[in-house]
């Protein structure tokens, strides 16, 4: 098989910056490079570092220098490939493990510029402090976080292990601020939720493809069946899923496709990058044992499926629902995904850093290049029954700068739109409550479970209204 799979991969979604991207832990062995390095070149850096280090109007250390040289011309190669710092490594492995150090909490950013509280993890530091949703943090260990980007907040929440942190909550029903004292610890987040939406239909849900998921979604497939024998249909809902470690991604599609089937291919300059991957054990393994998959019901083999995907489902999730759609095992439903089709290959540097470089593209198994065009759905449905919302303005991977392009199909960037338009759709997203998946308010699963029983679907109003200009 190589020795590309021997270690993890990955595949994902930078869901703030609106960039994704994908990964590979390995050992790919290096291309020659034929020509020498290019010394005149070489020596004009170190001289611009000399004159920087002599002139600048304060001290600057070579560490610094080299590190953000190092960073800048990795950079400058695709909005994916970049130079690892100690602290972004660290993250990055953090988030592929589903384990990180701190209290407990998904946060997003208040319409006011405060950090609020989506929802606390359940057994978390925050859960047993009474952190409790809808709550705003006003300020980190006395420091006001309004305005203040929200990584950086989430760096001021992180730390070591039994070390505490004091927030500041803005609570609606409370008539004075409240303070938190909260002792951090390792957390352990669950990318996969499921149950019984209403009688014979179940909803499967993957926030992330992470290290746990392939056997999270085993276990919860069983104890789903295990209660509703008599099943009729399941959706997978993968929107707004970033995507993460490949092997979860393959893991999930093989639970519902044929034995052995194609999942996803490679291809890029090494010989390493040339692979195809298939739903078997040693493709979605990630440590020895019995087959998370082994014991599923044949049933998920042959229930009729539906897939909900948006355009923040990227990457990992993109070959899930690519591979679904190739082998007609599910119909899509939703929004044109992100278009994240090119993997990254992680080289450590050193014993703490590392540089993340664009290695291939990725194809579905109809040999579909995903990279900058994304996943069309069969049936174009927007997020809610007046529109799309915030998708609708969302930034594709075809409208970054220097991305890499689609070597077999039309790449599909964000649409124009006036600014009066853009600015509508916001004002109105803005005002109305994001939407709770898996609730009975949400719009895009009803119409799942519409098309699931044979009943007809509201289709998206800009696909109906596209329909309608080309005159069919």
């Amino acid at each position: 098989m190589g020795s590309t799979f021997k270690n993890s991969c990955l595949v994902g979604l930078g869901a703030l910056a609106g960039v994704a991207f994908s990964m590979q832990f390995s050992a790919l062995a290096y291309k020659p490079v034929e020509e020498a390095m290019p010394m005149a070149e070489l020596r004009q850096l170190a001289d611009v570092v000399g004159v920087i280090k002599s002139t600048y109007v304060e001290p600057v250390e070579d560490k610094a220098l080299l590190s953000e040289a190092i960073s800048g011309m990795v950079a400058s190669l695709d909005p994916h490939s970049a130079y690892l710092d100690p602290r972004a490594y660290r993250e990055l492995r953090e988030g592929t493990e589903g384990r990180f150090v701190g209290l407990g909490i998904e946060i997003s950013e208040s319409e006011d510029g405060y950090v609020e509280i989506v929802a606390p993890i359940e057994d978390s530091p925050a859960y047993h402090a009474g952190i409790k949703e809808g709550d705003l943090i006003t300020q980190i260990d006395g420091f006001p976080v309004q305005g203040v980007p929200i990584d950086e907040a989430i760096k001021r929440m992180r730390g070591e292990p039994g070390t505490q942190v004091t927030l500041t909550i803005a609570r609606k029903d409370a008539p004075a601020p409240l303070r938190f004292t909260i002792t951090r610890s390792e957390i352990v987040q669950k990318s996969v939720k499921a149950k019984m939406i209403e009688p014979g239909y179940a909803w499967l849900r993957i926030a992330q493809f992470q290290e746990p998921t392939v056997d999270d979604m085993a276990a919860k497939l069983q104890a789903l069946y295990r209660a509703n024998p008599d099943m009729k249909g399941l959706v997978l809902d993968l929107r707004n899923d970033p995507g993460g470690l490949l092997q979860g991604a393959i893991g999930v599609a093989a639970a519902f496709l044929p034995k052995d089937a194609e999942i996803v291919s490679t291809n890029g300059q090494l010989a390493d990058s040339k692979q195809r991957f298939y739903g078997r054990p040693e493709f979605y393994m990630l440590r020895s044992g019995a087959d998370p998959l082994a014991s599923l019901p044949p049933v998920y083999k042959t229930l009729p499926m539906v897939v909900l995907v948006n355009t923040g489902s990227a990457s990992a999730s993109e070959i899930v629902a690519g591979a679904l759609q190739d082998y007609k095992r599910a119909t899509i439903l939703g929004s044109q995904t992100f278009g994240k089709g090119s993997v990254q290959t992680i080289r450590p540097i050193g014993r703490d850093a590392a540089v993340k470089l664009t290695t291939a593209r990725y194809y579905t198994p109809a040999g579909r290049s995903i990279q900058a065009r994304g996943i069309v759905p069969d049936f174009p449905v927007d997020e809610t029954a007046d529109g799309d919302g915030l998708n609708a303005l969302r930034m594709r991977e075809a409208d970054l700068e220097r991305h890499l392009s689609n070597d077999r199909d039309k790449e599909v960037a964000t649409r124009e739109e006036d600014i009066e338009e853009q600015m509508r759709l916001l004002a109105e997203a803005r005002l109305r409550k994001p939407v709770d998946y898996g609730s009975d308010d949400d719009f895009q699963l009803a119409q799942a479970l519409r098309h699931l029983k044979g009943e007809p679907v509201q289709l998206s109003k800009r696909a109906a209204a596209t329909t309608l200009a080309q005159g069919h």
